[in-house]
């Protein structure tokens, strides 16, 4: 589960999505992004509870608490603060 709480949506995660950022943009939540490969941060976001993992090593720098959505799944249900 996938909860976002800037407006209170849970979502199921769809395990075949290759990542957060894509997940999100399915369900028509906007994050923001450039470059959609871990290199510039720009798709960084609060995660407020659970864990993820990310698909290649990111490059941009991640803060305890933080999680790159473009890169990142989750490993147990969720909650992030975009």
């Amino acid at each position: 589960m996938v909860k976002v709480t800037t407006n209170e949506q849970a979502l199921e995660y769809e395990p075949d999505s290759p990542s957060l950022l894509i997940f999100l943009e399915s369900h028509k939540i906007q994050p923001q992004y450039q470059c959609r490969e871990g290199f510039c941060g720009a798709c960084r976001c609060k995660l407020k509870s659970g864990e993820v993992s990310y698909n290649q090593e990111p490059l941009a720098f991640i803060r305890t608490g933080d999680v790159l959505l473009c890169c990142a799944k989750p490993l147990t249900d969720i909650e992030l603060d975009i």
